[in-house]
């Protein structure tokens, strides 16, 4: 055995076991024991990732041939080609050896291949293995372990005399050494640097001192970063600390995606990106999801107008209460509710909700509240104001139920979740009043998903009264 033979050998298992006894001395030095936690997340498909996802990688590192950077490998392939050699099988040995190094190259290549794909098929897939830093780590760590199988290969290769390559195989090693290169040095870059609130003037005080940045990209890192409070929880997860470089080219990549798609970014090819988490930021930096946000919100505004415009249509189709006797004031209204209930408050009483009589009506002092769907919905509404008790009406309607009501001001007023509002009721000014509700719709209601329009009729009647117990009249 050569005297090159043993000292390839001691440089294959030395590598293996250098950064290991790194870690170890500097532990003992200043007591950190080197270990890193990173969390991230994300989100799309990526092919070398999703395939990388699938190599049981914690499971082949428990084998403890490849403990110590694959270091028992090396000495027990070591073992079984030294004593072949000295039995005389040196080929037997060379397979030994080379089968070793097959081994040690499968645990460690398949990562770093698969990274470099995704990087090659879409560079907004490499986010997709996690921070820069990360990533960075991951790629460079992956090609040094596989430094020691290339030593031990060329450790058992037999001497042959020196044979001067071609040009064209020359060209080819060159090139892929300087890409091998180039990608590290990339890789291992500094991340960049992360502008402050104040540096990119997120108030618009026009003190900012980032150079080299359009208005729309100052704002987009303002927006990302939860500078302008866009989430209301500091950002968007797993963004705020990224370098301006990196959000920018995925925030203009993924423009790109949505721009491609008339600026939508509810289009599969935007959401499943890996920088995905972007896009509720992505207005500020891209002009075609602005327009398209715009119009979305244009025409969801047109539907939301054209839908009340149904419902005010059904309630004006059913026939106008005619009172007994001339009331003060009659009102109509299509009034909406989110929890059940539709409120009455005067000021300063606001956010009091009390409890209902029959589930029907209930009332505190300078609060009101009327039973109106069944937890979201619309009823059509009927108040009327009088000076005096009005005649008991009670054909036609389901319920008929009467609370008193304590006015501390007189200006009572029923307002819903859409913001229609119908005053006038307590005409007399404070005091005591009496509120008798009217319904029919709410059997109809509790029987179908989905009744038809117009279903709840409420007639709500306010005049002066002393009386405080509630009357159930039907």
């Amino acid at each position: 055995m050569s005297r090159r033979s043993w000292v390839v050998w001691a440089a294959a298992l030395l590598t293996a076991l250098a950064p290991d006894i790194y870690d170890w001395a500097s532990s003992l030095l200043t007591g950190d024991d080197g270990s890193r936690f990173y969390a991230y997340m994300s989100s799309g498909s990526c092919l070398g990732h999703e395939i990388d996802s699938m190599i049981p990688e914690y499971l082949i590192g428990q084998v403890p041939l490849f403990w110590y950077g694959g270091a028992p490998l090396i000495v027990l392939a070591f073992a079984g080609w030294y004593a072949c050699v000295r039995t005389g099988r040196d080929r037997l040995g060379r397979i030994v050896v080379r089968f070793a190094a097959v081994v040690l190259l499968l645990q460690r290549l398949p990562g770093v291949v698969l990274l470099l794909l995704d990087g090659a098929l879409d560079p907004a897939c490499v986010a997709a293995w996690g921070p820069s830093e990360l990533v960075s780590w991951r790629l460079g760590w992956g090609l040094y372990y596989l430094v020691p199988a290339v030593l031990v290969l060329l450790a058992v290769r037999a001497p042959r005399a020196f044979v001067r390559r071609g040009r064209f195989a020359r060209t080819t090693a060159m090139a892929l050494t300087v890409t091998a290169v180039l990608l590290v040095a990339v890789q291992a870059a500094p991340p960049g640097k992360v502008s402050t609130e104040r540096e990119l003037d997120c108030a618009g005080f026009g003190d900012g001192t980032v150079k080299g940045l359009s208005e729309a990209e100052k704002k987009f890192l303002c927006d990302v970063r939860g500078y302008n409070d866009f989430y209301d929880q500091g950002g968007i997860e797993g963004w705020a600390d990224a370098p301006d470089r990196v959000v920018l080219s995925q925030g203009h990549h993924l423009c790109g995606l949505a721009t491609r798609h008339g600026g939508d970014v509810s289009v599969p090819a935007v959401q499943d990106a890996p920088h995905a988490a972007l896009r509720g930021a992505l207005a500020s930096l891209c002009p075609a999801v602005a327009r398209w946000q715009e119009q979305e919100g244009e025409r969801k505004k047109a539907e939301e107008a054209a839908y009340f415009l149904e419902k005010q249509k059904a309630c004006a189709r059913h026939p106008l209460h005619r009172p007994k006797i001339k009331p003060l004031r009659q009102k109509h209204a299509t009034m909406w509710t989110e929890f059940w209930t539709i409120l009455g408050w005067e000021e300063e009483y606001e956010g009091t909700v009390p409890d209902l009589v029959e589930e029907l009506v209930g009332s505190e002092r300078g609060a009101l509240a009327v039973w109106a769907a069944d937890e979201i919905g619309h009823a059509c509404v009927t108040v009327e104001s009088y000076r005096r008790r009005p005649p008991l009406e009670t054909k036609g309607w389901d319920e008929v139920v009467e609370v008193g009501y304590d006015s501390p001001k007189g200006t009572l007023a029923l307002s819903d979740s859409q913001g229609t509002t119908v005053g006038g009721l307590t005409t007399a000014g404070p005091g005591s009043y009496r509120v008798r509700v009217h319904l029919r719709g709410r059997k109809l209601v509790y029987q179908v998903p989905y009744p038809p329009d117009g279903a709840v009729e409420l007639l709500i009647m306010v005049f002066p009264g002393k009386e405080k117990n509630p009357t159930v009249y039907r």
